[in-house]
Order: C-alpha cells, then structure tokens, then sequence
C-alpha cells in the first residue's frame, strides 16, 4: 500500500482555501482518496473586483501572504502534487494577471485562471458519479462569490452546463441586474422542460451550512420546503445574531442568504423538491483531475 498527498488551491471571490488528501493506492483494490486537512483563509477579493475593477492592495497582501503559508503548509505535509485555480474575481480584476505574476515570484506557487466551463468540468470529475442514476435528471449547482455554475445530468452524464455571473458577492453588493435571473430561468425551463424526475445537487460553503443547520445526517437531502422556511428565518435575523444565535462566521453570515435565494429560485424553476449535499467541490475536483491526468 501506499499513500500520497495531493492538494488543491481555490482562489474564490469570498474565500482561499487549501484542501489536502490522502491518495491511497493498494494493489488490486480501488484507489482511496480522503481528506487530510482544509485550510480556509476568508480574503474575500470579489468585494474588490466586482467593484472597483482591482484587488485593493491590502487584499494583494493578505493573498500573497496566504499563498506563502499554503506553500509552506504543503511542505511540511509532503505534498507532492498541487493545483491552485483562481476563479471569476481573479478573472476580472484589471490587476489579475499582474499579482497572479507576484504571487509566483514570492512564493513559487503557479495559478491557473479559469473559467466557469473549466470550473463546471473540474467538479464533474469528483465522486458526484456515485450519486447519480440513470434514471433520473440533476441539476448539479455550485455557488460562488462571483458566479454560479450549473450542470445538467441525465441519464448519467453531462447534458449541458452553464456559468451565470451570479454569485453572493455580486448579489450582496447589488450588482446582479434583474436580466439575469430572467436569463437563469429561462435557462433552466428550457433544458428541463422534458425533465419531470429532477433533484438538485448543491456544492459551496453555503449549502454545507445550511445542510449542518438542518441537523440533517450525512447524505439525507434538504427538502425545498425546509430550504424555504430557513430562508424567511435567516433574512428575519440581523447579521450580528447571524454571528452570535446560529455561530455563523463573519464572512458566512451575509453570504448565506443570497446563497440560500440562488438554490430557492433554481428549484422553483426547475420542480426539484429535493437538494442533496455530498461535501464536494472545486477543490475535490482538482484533486481527482490530477491524479487522474497522471494515471491516463
């Protein structure tokens, strides 16, 4: 038997985080692949990008900084394979390109900027296969600070998938026009209208949260219902009972309820009553993609 360590890298528009895996590889038997560690650094650059255009230079810094601690985490680990992906507020910040170059000088670490069909394709390649069916249709929905990714399954593959510039950053700063929900929902009848069997699968922080509110085990899907009574509880508190009531972090406690909005009006749209939870996300996908790139 042996056991290696991979990790990935998000650079997301709320938070950085470094995920860590056990790769256990025992001859004749299915390779293993569980998490070691997660570190998650709340720098949250869509309130720059989406903005103002550019990383403030105080967020460059703590970016930076964070990179060198990931680095040297991943030393001390034994990392032997990493991937850091930057997604859409690294994308859209006019000085991007220019501290994604800073950040590789001053800490060695390589980014990649990728983009939503990318993203949608990375997540695809995590253990969600296990949860799917042939029988029925899913609406596979990652949210993010600065877009939504949404992937539609059927018959046990990839139909379609889109990026939506929707994400709990933009919403929380008033930046998402009324066109695109039109266009999401629009979106979402069109691929679904000969779809009757539909769930919804849910990935980012938020949803995580609000699966761990629920009290819910492990697996047992939120219902639509739940959801939307939690969503009219939520958006009753203030932000500080958010914190101090329900022992939200800061950097959760706004970003739960425009997250919470997206996954209400994407089953509303599409009929879904139920919206399962597996715990994975870019990060996993990463890992999968590059232990699989290398057994190929």
């Amino acid at each position: 038997m042996k056991v290696r360590k991979f990790a990935a890298i998000d650079i997301g528009s709320n938070a950085i985080r470094l995920l860590t895996h056990n790769v256990i590889e025992d001859k004749g038997k299915r390779t293993q692949f569980r998490k070691s560690a997660l570190v998650r650094v709340p720098v949250r650059l869509g309130e720059d990008s989406f903005t103002v255009g550019e990383i403030s230079e105080v967020n460059e810094a703590r970016l930076i900084k964070t990179m060198k601690a990931f680095k040297l985490l991943m030393e001390v680990a034994g990392v032997e394979k990493y991937r850091a992906c930057a997604t859409s507020a690294m994308r859209e910040a006019n000085n991007g390109n220019e501290i994604i170059q800073k950040i590789s000088q001053e800490s060695g670490i390589q980014i990649d900027l990728i983009d939503g069909k990318q993203e949608a394709a990375i997540i695809a390649s995590t253990d969600l296969k296990n949860l799917i069916t042939n029988d029925q249709s899913y609406l596979y929905i990652d949210v993010g600070g600065g877009s939504t990714e949404f992937t539609l399954f059927s018959q046990g593959k990839i139909q379609v998938s889109k990026s939506f510039k929707l994400g709990t950053v933009r919403l929380l700063n008033n930046m998402v026009k009324p066109e695109t929900w039109n266009k999401l929902e629009e979106w979402i009848k069109l691929i679904l209208k000969d779809k009757p069997k539909l769930s919804i699968i849910g990935s980012g922080g938020n949803i995580n949260k609000l699966h761990k509110l629920s009290g819910r085990k492990e697996g047992e899907p939120l219902s639509y219902i739940w959801l939307n009574a939690q969503y009219h509880f939520l958006d009753s508190l203030s932000y500080d009972d958010r914190i101090s009531e329900l022992g939200l972090n800061p950097d959760r406690a706004d970003v739960i309820i425009p997250a919470t909005k997206i996954f209400l009006s994407a089953a509303k749209w599409s009929g879904a009553k139920k919206i399962h939870v597996p715990k994975i996300g870019l990060s996993d996908g990463i890992i999968k993609d590059l232990y699989n790139s290398e057994t190929k």
